[in-house]
C-alpha cells in the first residue's frame, strides 16, 4: 500500500506543482520561498496521506497545505499585514472546496503564466532558466534534471540556487509583461522549451541518441503555455514543430540505437496521432496569422513547423517537395540569420538542386566561429561530398565529424559513414600522427610545447586528424586563423602563427603562413587593482589555498604570471623567502622570485611536505593522451603543473562579481605599481 501512496503523491505533484508554486509566489512575491512552502507541502503529504488515506482532491489538499503554511509565514514576519485577512477569506474558501472532486486548486490561470516567464527572464543565463522550469514547472528533482542534462546533481542544485537568487537581487517581478515587452519575454520562454525538447531530442553527449522524458517534458510545457496563451501563433507553431518532429521517435533509432536518417527512416513507425495533433496545432498558428495576431507575418517557430509538415505529408523519402522545404527555409533565413539555420537550408539546397550548390553554401560556413565545433558542419560536407564521389575527401570529413561529436551513437554512426567509403588510399603521414611527433621533439622546452600544443590542436579539430599532410595548404591554415583567432590580440595572432611556421618548417612543407600576415600592436599596460579592489580579492569567500597563494605570490613578487607558474619545490628557499625561476630559455639561469609575508605564510601548507616537482598542480591528473614531460609533472601526486591558461581562467571567474564589467580581471592586475612595493 505505502508504495501506492508514495506513487500518488508523486503524481499529484507533477501535475499540480506548478499550480502550487505559482501562487504562492503571488502571495509572498519570492519564488524560492514560494517552492520551499510548496516542498513542506509536499513532505506533509508523504507523512500523512499513508496514516490518514489519499484525499479525494490530492492537488487542493496539497494547495490548501502550502497556503497555510505561507500565510503562517507571512504572519510571523509581519509581512502584507493588510492582506491577512483577506488571504484567511480565501483559505477558508479552499477549504470548503477541499473534498469537492471538480475543484481547480487555482481560480488563477494566470499565475502558472506569470511562473512561466519569470522562471525564463531573459536575466538569467540559459542554462539556469532550463533548470528552474523543470524545477518549477516540470515538478522535477534536482536528482532528475541532472540526469536528463548528464551533469551532477551539485550542479543543479546550484543553478536553481543562483537563478532564484539573481531574481530576487534584481528585484524580477511576478507579473505578466506589457505589450512593448511580450515579444521579447516571450521568444525567451520559447527559446527554453525548444532548449529542452532538442536536448531530448537529439542528446548533445551521453551514450544515446534521444533522452525521451525530456522530450515529453518540453511537449507538455508547450502544450501548457498553449493553453495559457491561445492567441499567440508563435506558440502553437512550436507546439506542431515538436509534436510533429516527437513523431519520428520510434524510426530514429536503429536495433543497436544508432541514428537513422530522416530520408533512410521508416515512416510506418512515425506516430500518426502527434502528426495530427501537430498539424492541428499549425491550423491554430495559421488561424492567427489570418486573424491578424502576428501582423501576417509567420514567426520562426511557424516557418520551421510548416518545414516539418512537409516532411509529415510526403509518403515517401522521394515524395519530399524539397524545393518547397528550401524556399521555406530562404525565408527563415531572413528572419533568423542564424549559422545553424543556415546550415540547415545548405542541406535542403543541395537536396533540392543538388549537392554542388548545397557545397557551395556549406563552405561559405566553414570559417564562421560559432560551427567551428559543430560537428553536423563537417557531416553535411561529408555527404554531399560523398554524392559528388569525391570519397576521399567525404572520408576526412567524416572522421573530423566523429571527433568533434560528444554523443556516442552519433560518433559511432559518423565513423561507420567513414569506413563504408572504403579504406583510403596510402597518402603518407597525416596531421594528426605528423602534430604528435613534432611536439615529442627533445629540443621543445615544456612552455614552449604547451604553447605550440594549443596551436596543433586547433589545427587538428578543424581539418581533422586524417587530413594528409601532403594536401595541407596555407589558405586551410589561414581559414583555421580567420576563424579561431581572427578577433585575438596581435600577440596571441603572433604566437599561434610562429607556432605554425615552425611546424611547417619542420615538415618540410610550402609556408603554411603565407596567408597570415604578423599583427603589428603593443599591448596596453594593465593597471593594477587598487587597494579597495586588492582588499575584496583577498576577501572572497572559500578561496582555494592554492589560488590565494598564487595570486599573494604575484601580488607580492611582482614577477610575471609564467615565471611563477614554473617554479618548483626544489627551487624555493623558504627561510630567504626567494626562489629562482626556470621560465627563461633552456639553459639560461633564468631570474629570482622574492615575497613578503602573506606568500610565507601560505607557502608551507600549499606544499604539505612535497619535496620536489611544481609547486602549483592542476585538480587533475593529465590523461593518458595528453601526459606532460617529467618537468612538469609532480612525482609524488601525478598531477601535472597548473598552466597560465587555466590559472588566468580561474581568477577571471573568481573576480567576475567584482569587476563592474563582470569581465573578471586578469592576473597581469595583480603586479602592484613600483611604488607599492
Amino acid at each position: 500500500m505505502l508504495p501506492d501512496v508514495h506513487r500518488t503523491v508523486d503524481a499529484a505533484w507533477k501535475l499540480e506543482s506548478a499550480k502550487i508554486v505559482a501562487s504562492l509566489t503571488r502571495m509572498v512575491r519570492d519564488v524560492g520561498l514560494a517552492e520551499e512552502l510548496a516542498q513542506d507541502a509536499l513532505v506533509a503529504a508523504l507523512e500523512q496521506w499513508p496514516v490518514s488515506g489519499v484525499p479525494d482532491n490530492p492537488g487542493a489538499w496539497l494547495t490548501t497545505t502550502a497556503k497555510r503554511r505561507a500565510l503562517d509565514h507571512l504572519r510571523r514576519t509581519q509581512r502584507l499585514e493588510r492582506k491577512q485577512e483577506q488571504l484567511a477569506h480565501e483559505l477558508g474558501q479552499r477549504q470548503d472546496r477541499h473534498h469537492d472532486p471538480d475543484a481547480r486548486p487555482d481560480d488563477e490561470p494566470d499565475d502558472v503564466l506569470r511562473l512561466v516567464f519569470l522562471s525564463c527572464h531573459p536575466v538569467l543565463p540559459t542554462e539556469s532558466r532550463a533548470a528552474l522550469t523543470l524545477r518549477l514547472l516540470g515538478g522535477l528533482t534536482a536528482q532528475e534534471i541532472a540526469r536528463a542534462f548528464l551533469v551532477t546533481e551539485t550542479v543543479i542544485t546550484q543553478r536553481v540556487a543562483g537563478a532564484k537568487r539573481t531574481l530576487a537581487e534584481e528585484g524580477v517581478p511576478f507579473e505578466l509583461p506589457d505589450g512593448d515587452h511580450l515579444a521579447e519575454r516571450l521568444s525567451s520562454v520559447l527559446e527554453v522549451i525548444y532548449l529542452i525538447f532538442n536536448e531530448g531530442y537529439s542528446a548533445t553527449s551521453g551514450d544515446d541518441l534521444m533522452r525521451p522524458g525530456l522530450c515529453l517534458e518540453a511537449l507538455r510545457l508547450g502544450r501548457l503555455l498553449a493553453e495559457l496563451a491561445p492567441r499567440e501563433t508563435e506558440v502553437h507553431g512550436l507546439v506542431a514543430l515538436m509534436e510533429i518532429q516527437a513523431s519520428r521517435a520510434a524510426a530514429r533509432t536503429g536495433p543497436s540505437g544508432e541514428p537513422v536518417p530522416l530520408h533512410e527512416q521508416n515512416r510506418g513507425r512515425w506516430d500518426q496521432l502527434l502528426i495530427r495533433r501537430g498539424f492541428t496545432a499549425m491550423l491554430k498558428a495559421r488561424e492567427g496569422l489570418v486573424e491578424g495576431e502576428a501582423g501576417g507575418a509567420p514567426g520562426p517557430y511557424m516557418l520551421q513547423a510548416a518545414i516539418a509538415v512537409c516532411h509529415a505529408q510526403a509518403r515517401s523519402a522521394e515524395d519530399t517537395d524539397w524545393a518547397q522545404i528550401a524556399s521555406l527555409y530562404a525565408t527563415l533565413t531572413r528572419i533568423l540569420p542564424t549559422p545553424v539555420v543556415r546550415l540547415n537550408s545548405a542541406v535542403a539546397v543541395g537536396m533540392a538542386y543538388g549537392p554542388g550548390a548545397g557545397l557551395e553554401l556549406i563552405d561559405a560556413l566553414l570559417t564562421d566561429p560559432v560551427l567551428r565545433d559543430y560537428h553536423l558542419l563537417p557531416s553535411v560536407r561529408g555527404d554531399l561530398l560523398a554524392r559528388l564521389d569525391r570519397f576521399d575527401e567525404a572520408r576526412v570529413e567524416f572522421r573530423r565529424a566523429a571527433s568533434l561529436a560528444r554523443n556516442a551513437a552519433e560518433r559511432a554512426f559518423l565513423e561507420r559513414r567513414a569506413d563504408a567509403l572504403g579504406a583510403a588510399a596510402p597518402v603518407g603521414p597525416v596531421l594528426g600522427e605528423a602534430a604528435e611527433e613534432f611536439l615529442r621533439r627533445d629540443d621543445l622546452d615544456p612552455a614552449t610545447r604547451r604553447s605550440y600544443g594549443q596551436t596543433l590542436r586547433r589545427l587538428r579539430r578543424s581539418l581533422g586528424d586524417r587530413q594528409p599532410l601532403a594536401s595541407l595548404t596555407a589558405d586551410q591554415v589561414t581559414r583555421v586563423f580567420t576563424t579561431a583567432w581572427g578577433e585575438a590580440a596581435a600577440a596571441t595572432w603572433n604566437r599561434h602563427r610562429a607556432a605554425v611556421r615552425s611546424f611547417g618548417a619542420w615538415a618540410s612543407l610550402d609556408d603554411l603562413a603565407a596567408g597570415l600576415d604578423r599583427r603589428a600592436g603593443t599591448r596596453p599596460r594593465a593597471r593594477p587593482l587598487d587597494p579597495a579592489q586588492l582588499d575584496a580579492v583577498w576577501s572572497l569567500p572559500d578561496l582555494p589555498l592554492r589560488e590565494e597563494t598564487l595570486w599573494r605570490l604575484l601580488y607580492e613578487s611582482g614577477a610575471g604570471a609564467t615565471a611563477v607558474l614554473s617554479l618548483d619545490v626544489e627551487d624555493l628557499d623558504l627561510d630567504d623567502r626567494r626562489a629562482r625561476s626556470r621560465s627563461g630559455s633552456p639553459g639560461s639561469a633564468g631570474s629570482w622570485v622574492s615575497w613578503r609575508s602573506g606568500t610565507a605564510r601560505l607557502l608551507p601548507r600549499l606544499l604539505a611536505g612535497r619535496t620536489r616537482g611544481p609547486v602549483f598542480l592542476s585538480d587533475r591528473r593529465p590523461g593518458p593522451a595528453r601526459t606532460p614531460g617529467a618537468s612538469d609533472l609532480c612525482p609524488d601526486t601525478g598531477r601535472r603543473r597548473l598552466s597560465y591558461e587555466r590559472a588566468e581562467y580561474l581568477f577571471k571567474q573568481a573576480t567576475r562579481p567584482l569587476d563592474p564589467a563582470r569581465d573578471g580581471y586578469t592576473l597581469r592586475r595583480l603586479k602592484p605599481h613600483h611604488r607599492d612595493r
